[in-house]
């Protein structure tokens, strides 16, 4: 109840109670989680920002920032008011407070406090240590809401303060720091410049430019780091600007690769720092970029080859103090140490490649035996780490650096437990538990950045893991290796059955998407099919109806028309083959006059025929063979005559049905036009004339059939006429040749006659005795008779 009252004030129209409510509430919730709670739930969230928007936001006076101050309380720590904030869409209010004019000249400093809390209040809602979901939660509803787009603005806008700056780059770093789509925005940000550059670019300049201020390069640092955390795409990016395929050749813009590059290799030892760890976060869990890594080739000076990355950072390493740098000249071994120790872990090749310059070996075993200083000590045990990352991600492909070999080299030259508290020099260092407390790096002084928190996290990895390599024996070395190898098969093994357990989820989406659509279709089969079903129970009752209806007119209006109304379609069909029947009777009359056309024409090559008989011989083979064929076209005129015979009488017998339809139809009025007739008498007439008209449609059917028969018989009939046509003009021309021939031979022989008489008159007149063709004749016969006479008598 108390603290309802209180919360009461802040409404209070009096600005001095409402401003003391404010203190007083700021005063009760300093590290009291209870009280937090009670007065978020009592709406403290809403009131409080519409107090900062009356007040003017980022311009108000010391209101603003007692208000802010109270938010900051309320939300610090307290994970269940952070999701009520959130949840009740009070994110989406904050954008306004960091909505900067384009004129940024005369911050007051009221103004600067005020903005630096809101940057703050920012991060408090996304701050690493929160829980993972909450954090992901608030990053994305910043991004929905346009405030990381706003928080942007300001990174890139000018005469922006420096401590307001940098606050801007931590807010902005956290907010995008393991979420993807915000890491992706961030990366598709350009620096209003000419020509336009990417902000990462712009802060990596800044970052390796020993005049900024050391606090703005431990942001950008940070920044770049929570750009890269869980970020292979923005890693992937990162490196491919040190590829050799990618380098711009033009030279005209800086690629972060080369800013990073440029730092790694500056005489400044914080711009080594900050550039190998930048790069080593590059790396950081990919181990497929640290191979990528190795094809990087460097240009040390002309005339001289190219060196890869990696040889490299080992020859300044091992230069140490013979290059004047400004600055901690420990923090440069550090940061490149902490770099390669990043690259060689998880990564054989790389391994490979390290041992592969003989030199790298005698160094880092020479630097861990010596006894230096206390500032040394943090490089000895780094070396340490090295050189135990080298024996135990070692793969044996070199037989002169095998794991064997150099755990004897370290037991003749460093001795195992000596190695063993060098190591141990990482974890006991005071930077080094300052750096494992949080991701940001946060240092009083240059001097004291050596350690990464991500780093840390390796040492404390690896730093086992190296001790047990070290006391192994070779025998355990193998037993370990053949571990490894079955685990790997395991693993193999697991990831084939998750593979084909991903296909059989495709698999079984597929088919639960196939049984959805069928169901759906199903289901819209199901609804037409229930509508039709009530469509046809409609048209049943409608024609239930109809026949109650027509049932009711054949008590009130006349029988006859009732019976005609009734049965209209009957006697329209009736009408319909009496028609037809028609047509058939003309068709048939038709056809009988075509056939006697044909019988004629048959009759006349008859006579023709037997006419040509008479006169010549010669002829009689091929008239043998015209009456043969004339006996076939009578045998078929006999066959269409019974067909034709047969039609006739079917159609007889239609008409027989058709008067006896008549007559039905004729009777059927009468019973019909009774005012008592029963609608069954009406349904079994209507049966009966159904039926009569479908024994009438089937008739016609058979008719048109035998109608196609006709046809076809009189096309063969038409076809042999022609044929018997030609034969007979054929004949009559060979008559009219053999007529001239007897013609010609009747006149030979006038003549010859005439010349024998010529002859026998001159041979009389010559007194030559001739005989005439009768006395020849006579003689001849006289002679036959006597020789008989003498046969009789013998």
């Amino acid at each position: 109840m108390g603290v309802s009252r209180l919360m009461d004030l802040l409404a209070d129209s009096r600005e001095v109670i409402r401003n003391d409510g404010v203190l007083l509430l700021q005063q009760l919730t300093k590290s009291n989680a209870a009280i937090q709670k009670i007065v978020a739930f009592e709406n403290a969230f809403e009131r409080l920002l519409d107090i900062i928007t009356e007040e003017g936001n980022s311009d108000g006076g010391i209101v603003v920032e007692d208000c802010l101050l109270l938010l900051q309380n309320l939300l610090k720590n307290n994970n269940s008011n952070q999701n009520f904030f959130k949840e009740g869409s009070y994110i989406q209010r904050m954008k306004p407070w960091f909505e900067v004019g384009d004129d940024n000249c005369g911050w007051s400093a009221q103004k600067v406090t005020n903005l630096h809390l809101m940057l703050q209040l920012v991060r408090v809602l996304v701050s690493p240590t929160n829980p993972p979901g909450a954090t992901s939660s608030c990053q994305k509803a910043m991004f929905h809401c346009g405030l990381l787009q706003q928080l942007c603005t300001i990174l890139m806008a000018t005469g922006v303060p420096a401590d307001i700056l940098t606050e801007t780059i931590n807010t902005v770093s956290e907010v995008i720091r393991g979420c993807q789509m915000n890491q992706d925005y961030f990366a598709s940000v350009n620096a209003p410049s000419n020509p336009p550059r990417p902000a990462i670019v712009v802060l990596l300049m800044s970052m390796v430019n020993e005049r900024q201020p050391f606090v703005l390069r431990c942001a950008v640092l940070y920044c770049f780091q929570c750009f890269l955390y869980k970020n292979q795409k923005g890693q992937g990016e990162i490196v491919s600007t040190l590829l050799p395929s990618t380098i711009d050749a033009t030279g005209n813009s800086v690629s972060a690769g080369q800013l990073l590059c440029g730092g790694l290799f500056s005489t400044d030892s914080l711009s080594n720092w900050c550039a190998a760890v930048a790069l080593a976060h590059a790396l950081q869990e990919n181990a497929t970029l640290k191979e990528q890594l190795l094809r990087v080739q460097l240009a040390t000076s002309i005339g001289n080859p190219p060196v890869s990355l990696l040889q490299q950072c080992t020859n300044i390493l091992s230069q140490g103090d013979k290059i004047d740098r400004r600055g901690s000249k420990v923090q440069t071994r550090v940061g490149l140490l902490m770099l390669l120790c990043t690259w060689l872990s998880n990564c054989s090749i790389a391994v490979t490649h390290f041992l592969h310059n003989p030199a790298n070996i005698p160094f880092l075993t020479g630097q861990i035996a010596e006894n230096l200083g206390e500032e040394e000590q943090l490089v000895q045990g780094l070396c340490a780490l090295l050189l135990g990352i080298s024996i135990y991600y070692n793969d044996n492909s070199l037989e002169n650096y095998r794991k064997e070999k150099l755990k004897q080299l370290i037991e003749k030259r460093i001795g195992r437990e000596n190695f063993i508290e060098k190591l141990g020099f990482i974890s006991k260092h005071e930077l080094y538990s300052r750096a494992a407390q949080k991701p940001q790096p946060s240092f009083s002084s240059p001097d004291h950045m050596m350690f990464d928190h991500e780093f840390t996290k390796l040492v404390k990895e690896l730093e086992g893991v190296i001790s047990k390599a070290i006391y192994k024996s070779s025998e355990e070395d193998k037993k370990e290796e053949e571990v490894k190898k079955t685990l790997e098969q395991h693993d193999n093994i697991v990831t084939h059955y998750k593979k084909v357990i991903r296909e059989q989820d495709q698999e079984l989406e597929e088919l639960k998407q196939r049984v959805n659509t069928l169901t759906s279709q199903n289901e819209q089969l199901q609804a037409t099919v229930t509508q039709q079903v009530s469509q046809i129970q409609q048209h049943k009752d409608q024609y239930n109806l109809l026949k109650v209806q027509l049932g009711k007119d054949t008590q009130h209006h006349n029988s006859h028309s009732d019976t005609f109304q009734m049965n209209g379609i009957q006697v329209e069909e009736v009408s319909k083959l009496k028609e037809e029947l028609e047509e058939w009777k003309n068709k048939h009359e038709l056809l009988q006059g075509q056939l006697r056309e044909k019988d004629s024409v048959i009759e006349k090559l008859k006579s023709s025929q037997l006419e040509l008989g008479t006169t010549e011989q010669s002829s009689q083979t091929s008239k043998s063979g015209g009456l043969e064929h004339n006996n076939e076209l009578q045998k078929e005129l006999e066959m269409l005559r019974t067909q034709v015979q047969l039609q006739s009488a079917e159609i007889s017998k239609l008409q027989l049905e058709n008067q006896k339809l008549q007559v039905t139809n004729t009777s059927a009025d009468p019973v019909l036009g009774d005012s008592g007739a029963t609608a069954a008498n009406s349904s079994e007439l209507e049966g009966r004339l159904q039926q009569e008209i479908k024994e009438l449609k089937s008739e016609v059917k058979a008719l048109s059939e035998e109608k196609e028969s006709l046809k076809q018989h009189l096309d063969s009939s038409s076809s042999t006429v022609a044929i018997l046509q030609d034969e007979k003009s054929k004949l009559q021309q060979e008559v009219a040749e053999s007529k001239k021939e007897q013609d010609d031979l009747l006149v030979l022989l006038a003549d010859q006659d005439q010349k024998l008489s010529a002859l026998k008159i001159k041979l009389k007149d010559l007194g030559v005795p001739v005989e005439d063709e009768d006395d020849i004749e006579s003689g001849d016969q006289g002679d036959e008779d006597e020789d008989g006479d003498e046969e009789e008598q013998d």
